[in-house]
This record gives C-alpha cells, structure tokens and sequence, in this order.
C-alpha cells in the first residue's frame, strides 16, 4: 500500500474513531458531608440518565465535594482539565456552585446546576452565561409561601437562615418581597450548617413573637431551628424553603416538622397532581424508576432535579452533534446555544423555557404549597 493511501486509511480511522468519542459528563455532588442528605439523591440520580443521545454514548464522572466549596473548586478542574468533560452538573450547594462560575466560564463549559438560589444565573454577565439552572429561582418560591401567609392571615415574620450565600440570598428576595405584600419582618438571624445549636437565635425569634417563621435552610440542619421552636412551644406557622424538599428532613425531623408549610417543585405530591397535569408523568415515571433501584420513599427534589438536568441535556445534544463533534470547544459552545435554547422542556419539576436573560425558565407551573402531614408531603389546597 502506497505512502498517500496509509496516511487517507489512518485519516479515515481517526475521523471514525472522533465520531465514536463519548460525550463526557461531570457531576459533582456532596455524598458526604453535612449536605449529604440534599447530595445522596442528586449522585443516585445519575444511573437514571440516559447513557446513548443522538446515537452518541454518554458517560458520567461523579465526584463528591463532600459538602466542602474547595472540595468543588478542586473537582471541577479535575473534570474540566484531565476528564475534559462536555457539560457538568451539580454541585449541591450554592456557595460551592459560586466558587465554581470562574472555572466554568473560562474553560467554556455549560453548567447544569442544581442549587436553590438564584445567585448562580442572575444578574446575567459572561461567567453566567455558561450556568443553567434546573431547581426554581427563590423569589418564585417566595411568592408562593408569601401568597399562603397572606391567606392565613400572617401579619408578622420571624426569619432566620444559613450564614452563608443561600440564606443571604433567600433574605435579599424574601425581605423586601414581603414587606410589598404588607407583612412586617419582625427578626432576622443566622447560623451555621454546621452549628449544633441555635437555641440563642430560637430565644430571640420567639421574643419578637412572629406571626410565623421562614427558616431558609437546606438538608438536615434545616430541622435544627424549626425543633428549637417546637421545644420552646412556639405555636406559630413554620416555612421551609425548598431546601428542604425530600423525605429524609420528615424522617430527621419527625413530629418536630409535622405541619410544615413550603412551596416547592410538583415531583414530591405527583401523585396528587391533576390527572391533566403534563409535569405528572415525567414525575411519577422518575419517582418510580428512583425507588424501583433505591427502595421506597427515597426520593426526593434534589435528585429530581439532577434528572430534569438530563432531560434537557437530551434535548440539547442532537442539535449540538450536528454542530461539532464532542469534546471540542465548538461543541460546548453549540451546547449551550441549544440549552438557551429549550423550549417546553417538560421536567419532573417543571417546565422549561430558556432564553438570553432567563438560564432558568422556570414559572407558576414549577411550584406548589405542601405541607408535613402525618409524616408525609401532601399537597395543600385548603
């Protein structure tokens, strides 16, 4: 075989050998740690994604952060320069999903991720614009909890949150929300996700003798306040955040979170959605596929969320395919127009409708009341 023809075989060998190349996934996710109850579900989540788009195999590198920011900052690198992932999704909380944007953005790589606050997408600029998000903006979530204060005839709010981006964040939204819906904020404390105590800022909440109480929290330590007030007899109405969207803060929290009031994503009351309801089958589908391979009632919002993550990257790499190939800076950038892209993506969290200014797109279909009764989630309608 002549030179020129061994170099046209290794050309044709090469490109065929490109076109077989995997689209490669980051997840990053706090399964250890005191997030870990929000981080489980979000790691288990990705052996439900579908491994073939667009006739193109996927794989997925899951790391863990351990709850830890750094820990992030030092996976996303490690998927970013030696793994060279096409996408990534995660991590679990806000601050390590900060910490992240300046990576992201310099490596060109979109960002699923599935933290609560808004932070991470707004106000828009060019590290943002590689950042998606698949969980609902806190003031959506805020309106709703203030819509059922209102109708309860709450007059005053205690609040209290993490010392940190997510209940700085939730304050920000939440406080001057309120007072435009005509309730007075009464207190305002902080504590640590990681403080075993917040009996100081309980005593404090209860002399201001709220009319009820939003705790913006996540995961475990969310329960920590919310007991506080039970044991010292509070009798007012508590909120929770969407922090708190999964059975596990039921089973942690038990008789101290019954009657628990938040708004948050469908896929937790799917089974007491309308019939009509597009978001119910995507829900329940995930619901039952998550507890046929990790058991009963192990579900929860934050690994619902990692789901709709791979719905819409479903959507998003057939267009992106025809683009460029993976693993190349054009494909990451073809991705990330599809994604901002995505149009009535139906989630089991919610519909999807991104654009230029929204990486959430995310509305009134993404959210409903609940409340803790009898030791499970059930939808409110009264």
């Amino acid at each position: 075989m002549s030179a020129r023809k061994l170099v046209s075989l290794f050309l044709f060998l090469l490109a065929g050998n490109a076109a077989l190349a995997d689209i490669k996934i980051g997840v990053i996710a706090s399964s250890t740690g005191p997030t870990a109850v929000v981080g489980i579900p979000q790691k288990n989540t990705v052996a439900l994604l579908p491994t073939e788009i667009g006739g193109q195999k996927i794989s997925y590198i899951v790391l863990d952060d351990a709850s830890d920011p750094t820990h992030a900052v030092t996976n996303v690198k490690k998927l970013i320069s030696e793994h060279k992932v096409d996408a990534l999704i995660g991590p679990t909380t806000t601050p390590a999903a900060l910490a992240m944007l300046d990576f992201v953005a310099e490596s060109k790589t979109p960002l699923l991720t599935t933290v609560g606050s808004s932070s991470v997408i707004l106000p828009m600029d060019d590290k943002k614009r590689w950042v998606f998000k698949t969980t609902q903006n806190d003031d959506l979530i805020a309106e709703a909890l203030l819509d059922n204060m209102r109708g309860a005839g709450v007059k005053t709010v205690g609040f209290i949150g993490f010392n940190d981006p997510y209940g700085e964040h939730w304050f920000k939204v939440f406080a001057p929300l309120a007072e435009k819906a005509g309730l007075r904020l009464v207190a305002s404390e902080r504590y640590n996700r990681t403080d075993q105590s917040t009996t100081g800022q309980v005593l404090k909440l209860l002399s201001a003798r709220p009319d009820a109480v939003l705790i913006a929290a996540t995961g475990s330590p969310a329960v920590l306040p919310q007991a506080g007030l039970q044991e010292k007899g509070y009798r007012g109405r508590i909120y929770q955040t969407h922090g708190v969207a999964t059975n596990d803060f039921i089973r942690i929290g038990g008789k101290a979170v019954e009657g628990t009031l938040m708004a948050g994503g469908p896929m937790l009351v799917a089974a007491d959605l309308a019939a009509g309801n597009p978001i119910k089958p995507v829900a329940q589908g995930y619901v039952t596929a998550y507890e046929a391979k990790y058991g009963p009632g192990t579900m929860s919002t934050f690994g619902a969320n990692t789901f709709d993550a791979g719905l819409l990257l479903q959507k998003a790499i057939p267009p992106a395919l025809k683009a460029a190939k993976p693993g190349s800076p054009e494909f990451r950038a073809a991705l990330r127009d599809a994604l901002e892209g995505s149009r009535e993506v139906v989630g089991a969290q919610g519909i999807f409708n991104m654009s230029p200014q929204n990486h959430n797109g995310m509305d009134q279909r993404a959210r409903v009341m609940m409340v803790v009764r009898g030791g499970k989630w059930v939808l409110l309608n009264d």
